[in-house]
């Protein structure tokens, strides 16, 4: 009969723990047998040089740098990972590189790479215990991360590929310094989600830089290495046991609180990212992108600093004044006259503007009276005007293929008898549209082009309105445009990198024009009709500057420049909305006043002196019509004395005739202007074209008399009759009004 006898528990622990001894023994010799055999027969693949994996480094964003390498602005280039700038040890926190020490590879500064206690460990734990426990060293994990061919696949690792990486870690090991290696690991490693590098991980979760990460924030950043898309209760767990472990047990009060807030800025912007020139960073890198050129960490814009922070503050002060205005938005572009470097650029009014993410220093824009000083240049040029000719500022209608075409001034008020001085400076509309009659539309337009305007059609397509600005235009090409007249009609492109080549220049408007259209854009005086002798157009320095308000007072600038520089100011709302009561004196001006000052606030600047052809002279005006002055004049052109013409008009005897509106025209209402204020104009006039008196029948219906009639136009086709005095008609055309109906 066997006999059983009960089993020793102590015998059987020292059964179980002798045979333990001799499996992790025969694993241990296994191990090290499979890991000479690998490193004796494996091939020796060659891992990069830490100064290669450093400077393949790239950041998710470009960096842009003002002129002197001040950090500006960044743009995201890559939207797979949020990676930031490579930061060197000793500007990570020591409280994060024990953290990850500890929690990752305790004897990390005691290894040639691989960590065998940890590996054998980690078998036993699986075998034994059933336990999954990581045993790769920091070094096996980087193999991983710099060179493809160690990467954890989504089956895993076989254990011939964990020996190859375990034998490329101790290569690492032997090529590379421990510092270098937990550098590089810190910069590399993935976090949460699409973090990845310390740079991010701090000023994203964190917002602060990685010098300044406490304890606790080490802890979770640690644990995020083991666990990166682990549930914040585990993380919690984890992450207060490190701190047992680090000596800041109290620090795991309120964790769960702490890891919560943590985790919901995954998709917060930078802390302490610059934000200073976005709209140009993307016109830049734009541009780059647009060259076929590789996209670098850093580019090196032409902008300065100080002045771009000046410019945005600037910017935002004054909407604040304009407010009750109707105004939200805003954009400034200051270049040197030189060299055509882009100095401060704001394209928007960032959070007052409902459409903060739009470039309005490149958005198309009706340029109203601002392209009147390309005008006079092309007339005072071509020898057709001089600074001291007359101009009648009266009421004008010209018959167009489209209708009658009637402009009026800004104030609805008329000067009568002006020289170009006065007119140009004082901004009047008549007489920029008798000017382009003469230098014709075309020809302008032309003008325009050459000087970069973006013009979309010819100067027929625009007619005599292209004097008063009817094109869209960009805020950007404008104001380089102005600084062509700055440089006495020297067109260059312009540019916006500092190290960039110049580009070529090439002259494009007469210099002696050029330089007197800037002489009358300087004079106060000549202004002071339209903006008077105090205003911000004014400046203790020598500036030229011209103001814009376009239809309906959508579009508001003011353009000007100095010795050394052109600033051009665009004001309105992004939507195409009215301002109220904003004109260039009242909205563009403070802006640009404001910037001039602050170019100029530690060096003068003086008038250029006058290029060869340039004559000055006295003249003055019989009948007072304007008072004696000393005027600029092209050579071979100057007057001293100017006078109305004696040969005034002779009326012809014979019937009165209708001369305007020509038979056939049509008439188009505009659906954007109350009817009520929609006029048409009929004027009759002798054989001479002597305005005389008549009477005047519109569909049968006697509506007035008098050498002018004012019409308020119906849809449809009508019959104009001019009548004698017992009533007989003398002429007769036929018109079509077409367009909206009156309201």
């Amino acid at each position: 009969m066997p006999i059983f006898r009960k089993p020793n528990v102590l015998s059987l622990a020292r059964n179980r723990k002798r045979l333990g001894l001799a499996w992790v023994g025969w694993q241990g010799h296994c191990a090290i047998a499979v890991a000479l055999l690998a490193g004796l027969c494996g091939s020796a693949h060659a891992l990069p040089s830490y100064d290669e994996v450093r400077q393949r480094h790239r950041p998710s964003s470009v960096l842009l740098l003002d002129r002197s390498g001040v950090p500006l602005d960044g743009v995201r280039t890559d939207f797979h990972d949020r990676r930031g700038q490579w930061l060197p040890l000793d500007e990570v926190s020591v409280a994060l590189q024990r953290a990850v020490i500890l929690s990752e590879d305790q004897r990390f500064y005691g290894h040639d790479g691989v960590d065998w206690r940890a590996a054998l460990a980690a078998a036993w734990g699986k075998v034994a215990l059933g336990h999954h426990r990581g045993a790769s060293t920091l070094s096996m994990q980087l193999v991983g991360i710099i060179d493809t061919q160690y990467r954890r696949g989504p089956g895993g690792r076989s254990l011939t590929q964990k020996f190859d990486q375990a034998m490329a870690a101790r290569r690492l090991e032997a090529e590379w310094s421990k510092a270098q290696i937990l550098e590089a690991y810190l910069n590399l490693a993935p976090f949460r989600g699409e973090i990845v590098g310390v740079d991010a991980l701090a000023r994203v979760l964190f917002q602060k830089h990685a010098s300044g990460l406490n304890a606790r924030e080490a802890a979770l950043a640690a644990v995020l290495l083991r666990g990166p898309n682990a549930a914040r209760p585990l993380l919690v767990q984890r992450a207060c046991a490190l701190l047992v472990e680090l000596g800041s047990s109290q620090e795991c009060k309120r964790l769960d609180e702490f890891v919560h807030i943590a985790l919901k800025r995954a998709a917060w912007p930078w802390a302490g990212a610059p934000h200073a020139a976005p709209h140009y960073a993307q016109f830049v890198l734009g541009k780059l992108r647009a060259a076929g050129d590789d996209l670098p960490d850093v580019v090196v814009s032409s902008l300065d600093a100080s002045l771009q922070a000046f410019t945005l503050q600037t910017l935002r002060r004054r909407l604040h004044d304009l407010d009750m205005a109707n105004v939200r938005d805003a954009a400034i572009v200051v270049m040197d006259n030189r060299s055509g470097a882009v100095l401060a650029y704001a394209g928007s009014s960032g959070s007052l503007s409902p459409a903060a993410r739009v470039d309005h220093a490149r958005a198309l824009r009706q340029a109203g009276s601002t392209l009147k000083p390309f005008l006079y240049e092309q007339a005072l040029a071509q020898q057709r005007l001089t600074a001291a000719s007359l101009l009648h500022d009266a009421e004008l209608d010209l018959p167009t293929g489209n209708g009658l075409y009637m402009p009026r001034n800004y104030d609805e008020a008329y000067a009568g008898w002006v020289s170009v001085r006065t007119a140009l400076a004082s901004s009047l509309n008549i007489p920029a549209v008798r000017a382009i009659a003469m230098v014709t539309p075309d020809a302008f337009a032309q003008r325009l082009r050459d000087l970069g305007l973006p013009l979309k059609h010819d100067g027929d397509y625009y007619g005599y309105s292209l004097a008063l600005g009817s094109a869209d235009l960009t805020l950007l090409s404008l104001t380089n445009a102005y600084r062509a007249l700055a440089n006495l009609g020297e067109f260059s492109r312009p540019q916006f990198f500092e190290a960039a080549a110049p580009s070529g220049a090439r002259s494009i408007m007469d210099p002696a024009a050029a330089w007197i259209v800037g002489d009358i854009l300087a004079d106060r005086h000549a202004r002071a009709r339209t903006f008077g002798l105090d205003s911000p157009l004014s400046t203790p320095f020598w500036t030229a500057v011209k103001t814009g308000t376009s239809k309906d007072m959508r579009d508001n600038w003011c353009l000007g420049w100095s010795a050394a520089y052109t600033v051009g100011v665009w004001v309105g709302n992004s939507g195409g909305a009215s301002m109220r009561e904003v004109s260039g004196v009242s909205g563009a001006g403070p802006m640009w006043h404001d910037i001039m000052s602050y170019l100029h606030r530690n060096m003068p600047s003086a008038q250029p002196a006058p290029p060869p052809g340039v004559e000055q002279g006295r003249v003055s005006y019989e009948g007072d019509i304007e008072p004696a002055r000393r005027e600029a004049f092209l050579a071979d052109t100057r007057v001293e004395r100017v006078r109305l013409a004696q040969n005034q008009p002779q009326r012809v005897p014979g019937p009165a005739r209708i001369r305007t509106p020509a038979d056939g025209t049509i008439l188009a209402l505009d659906p954007d202007i109350p009817s009520a204020v929609q006029l048409a104009r009929f004027t009759a006039a002798d054989a001479s074209g002597v305005p005389v008196p008549a009477n005047w029948r519109i569909d049968g219906m006697i509506m007035g008399q008098g050498a002018h009639l004012r019409w308020h136009p119906r849809l449809g086709k009508h019959v104009i009759e001019l009548l004698d005095s017992e009533g007989s008609p003398i002429d007769r055309i036929h018109i079509e009004v077409r367009g909206a109906a009156r309201r």
